[in-house]
C-alpha cells in the first residue's frame, strides 16, 4: 500500500511543469506576490519562477523580446504567464498558446507572443473560458487578470489539474495578434534588421540580425561596418565601427560592433553608453541598415 502511495506521489510530481511569471508590475507593491499566492493556492508543490517583472510599463514589444530571449532555455511543458496588458478589462481575448515545442503561454492576446510564435510555431491557440478557469470569488474584478485569470489558469495547467483542451474553445491560429517589425534580411549591398531591445545596463544596441546572415555577408573580425539607425523613416544615427570579437578590440570610448549573447549583431561603445550618446531607443518601429564602410 505504501509503495502504491509513493508511486502515485512520484507520478504527480512528474506531472508538474515549471510556472514562469513575467509582468510589467515591478516589485514595489504586492501584485507579483498575489499572483504567486494564487499559484501556490492551486498547488503548493509548484515550481514558480520569475522571468522578469521589470518590463517597462505597457511595453508589449519588450515583453515579446524577453520571452524570445529566455524561453528556449526552459524545458518542454513549461507554462509562461505573461502579463503586459494595457487593455485589461476590454474586449481583447485572454488566451493560451501552445507552441510546436510543447510550451504554453498564458496571457492577453495582444502581441506578446509574436516572436516566440514565429520562432517555435503555433500548435494550437485557445481562448480561456473564464466561467471555469478563473479564481473563485473574483468575478467582480476587472483590472487584475494577471492574478484572477492568468496565474490561476497557468497554475492549473502547470499542476496538471487541467489539460490544454480544458482551457477553453479552440481558436484559428490566424487569430493570434502579431506585432509588425523589420525581419532580418540580407540584400545585395547591406543587412537590414530590427532594434528589438537595448542592453539595459550598458546602453549597447542589439539587433535581430543573426550570425548566419553576417557569415553570408562575409563579415570577419576587423572589418569596418557602417550602421545607419532609424526610428520609422527618420535617421537617428550614422556610425562606423569595426567588427570585433570583444569590446577590448577597440580603445575605451570607441564604437565597436560585436555578436551579443544571442549571437546577433550589436553595436556598443567600449566602456560607454552607445544608446545614450546617440539617442537611440528600441522597439518594433526601430530598425537599422548595415553596410561595409568605405
Amino acid at each position: 500500500m505504501l509503495g502504491a502511495v509513493l508511486a502515485l506521489s512520484a507520478s504527480l510530481a512528474l506531472a508538474r511543469s515549471p510556472l514562469v511569471l513575467m509582468t510589467d508590475f515591478g516589485l514595489a507593491d504586492g501584485a507579483v506576490s498575489a499572483m504567486r499566492g494564487v499559484a501556490f493556492g492551486v498547488d503548493g508543490g509548484l515550481n514558480v519562477a520569475d522571468l522578469t517583472h521589470e518590463i517597462p510599463e505597457y511595453d508589449i514589444w519588450t515583453g515579446a523580446y524577453r520571452l524570445l530571449q529566455t524561453t528556449a532555455y526552459w524545458p518542454k511543458g513549461s507554462v509562461f504567464v505573461t502579463v503586459v496588458d494595457p487593455g485589461v478589462g476590454t474586449q481583447r481575448l485572454s488566451v493560451v498558446l501552445k507552441t510546436r515545442t510543447g510550451q504554453f503561454y498564458v496571457g492577453p492576446n495582444n502581441g506578446l507572443t509574436t516572436l516566440v510564435a514565429e520562432r517555435d510555431g503555433v500548435e494550437a491557440l485557445r481562448e480561456i473560458d473564464e466561467s471555469v478557469n478563473r479564481l473563485p470569488g473574483s468575478a467582480d474584478s476587472y483590472t487584475f487578470h494577471g492574478r484572477d485569470v492568468y496565474a490561476y489558469t497557468g497554475a492549473r495547467l502547470a499542476a496538471g489539474q487541467i489539460a490544454f483542451e480544458q482551457v477553453g474553445p479552440l481558436l484559428d491560429a490566424a487569430a493570434l495578434v502579431r506585432i509588425a517589425y523589420q525581419a532580418p534580411a540580407l540584400l545585395a549591398d547591406r543587412l537590414e534588421g530590427n532594434i528589438p531591445v537595448l542592453d539595459v545596463n550598458y546602453g549597447n544596441v542589439w539587433s535581430n540580425i543573426p550570425k548566419a546572415l553576417l557569415d553570408r555577408f562575409q563579415v570577419k573580425a576587423g572589418d569596418r561596418l557602417r550602421f545607419r539607425l532609424f526610428k520609422g523613416k527618420r535617421l537617428v544615427a550614422d556610425v562606423v565601427a569595426p567588427f570585433e570579437n570583444s569590446f577590448g578590440g577597440v580603445a575605451p570610448g570607441q564604437p565597436v560592433a560585436y555578436l551579443n549573447s544571442l549571437l546577433n549583431l550589436a553595436i556598443a561603445i567600449n566602456q560607454g553608453n552607445f544608446a545614450k550618446v546617440h539617442r537611440v531607443q528600441s522597439g518594433a518601429d526601430w530598425h537599422l541598415e548595415v553596410r561595409r564602410a568605405r
